[in-house]
């Protein structure tokens, strides 16, 4: 008989002399498992805690259940670890994505007062632009430029503006009313504070937006117009849809401010404001002009004497003058048209 035979009967003889069952409780690791009972409250709580984590940031259930382990069941630090981490994966994400083109996104329109906020946010694919957590970003990347704006001391006395604009397009300034304005690029807009809900930048803000979306992300532009009394911004934007959590704030692909300047309160500012704002998204002049310019040639890139949109027999400048007001100044954003514009270079 060969030995490994007979190792195997011997085996089989030592088994069948046990009672059943025997060889497993003599196992004291095994035994230990049949009295486990005593920390299932512990374990509900557990469970309550990654519910309650998943419930409050979003993330995965395997994150959140990491996070708790790793900070010993706090959930506040639990929530601040995974914030981290977050970030970390959205800027490896970003370093791989970086450029890609961003022809989609948004133009978000914010406005409170008498101060008004335009921003730019780009991605690459018009899928994700409807995407809630990309109106998201856009909408803090508004709110961000708009306490910005709240938070300069200088009182306005006169017409004023501020662009927040990427290096990518030319830096200029503008003198207004006795006044010099300065100018922010890309990456001051993205320092800005993400605002009084959000820890962090706005650039912080958008790596977790490019770590949860996989897709390259660009805080492309804001502008933020600012008037006195006696000044009134119109604005409009083209296919606006209002944002699900932010009531004054309008998303679309083209926005349009307009500032008027009117001697007395009039009842229908605003549907002007709104039509005027059409006719520089539809028509997109370069300029204001003069109400003295005469209409073709050169002329046609000046906003008052460009065929007025909704009734093309006579002139804006025609139509304001009617209306009693004068337009001062336009700001209008075009999504994705600074990319279009490189990509022709």
């Amino acid at each position: 008989m060969s030995l490994l035979r007979s190792l195997s009967l011997c085996l089989v003889s030592r088994t069948r002399s046990c009672p059943a069952g025997s060889l497993l409780l003599q196992s004291p690791q095994l035994r230990h498992t049949f009295h486990a009972g005593t920390s299932l409250p512990s374990s509900a709580s557990s469970k309550e805690l990654l519910m309650k984590l998943r419930r409050k940031t979003g993330y995965s259930f395997v994150n959140c259940k990491k996070a708790l382990e790793t900070c010993g069941g706090d959930l506040k630090q639990a929530e601040v670890w995974l914030h981290k981490q977050a970030q970390k994966e959205g800027w490896s994400k970003a370093a791989k994505l970086r450029g890609r083109k961003t022809k989609e996104g948004l133009i978000g329109l914010l406005q409170e007062g008498s101060t008004t906020v335009l921003v730019e946010v780009n991605c690459e694919t018009d899928f994700v632009s409807r995407n809630l957590r990309f109106q998201q970003l856009v909408q803090q990347v508004a709110l961000g430029t708009m306490l910005h704006c709240q938070s300069l001391k200088d009182q306005v006395s006169t017409y004023s503006k501020c662009w927040l604009t990427p290096v990518i397009l030319a830096l200029w300034e503008a003198k207004v009313g006795g006044s010099l304005e300065g100018f922010l690029n890309s990456s001051e807009l993205s320092g800005l504070p993400a605002g009084p809900d959000r820890e962090g930048s706005l650039k912080d803000q958008l790596a977790l937006a490019i770590g949860k979306l996989g897709e390259n992300l660009i805080l492309k532009r804001a502008a933020w117009v600012k008037v006195p009394s006696g000044f009134y911004i119109g604005s409009y934007v083209h296919g606006g849809m209002h944002s699900p959590s932010l009531h004054n704030l309008v998303l679309g692909k083209y926005g349009a401010l307009v500032v008027c300047e009117t001697s007395e309160q009039k009842a229908n500012l605003e549907d002007l404001g709104r039509r005027l704002g059409q006719h520089v998204v539809g028509m997109a002049p370069l300029s204001v002009g003069s109400l003295d310019d005469e209409p073709g040639g050169e002329a046609e890139t000046k906003m008052l004497s460009q065929p007025y949109l909704l009734n093309p027999s006579i002139t804006l400048g025609q139509y304001v003058q009617h209306q009693g007001v004068s337009v001062i100044d336009f700001v209008r954003f075009e999504c994705g048209e600074g990319e279009e514009a490189a990509e022709a270079e």
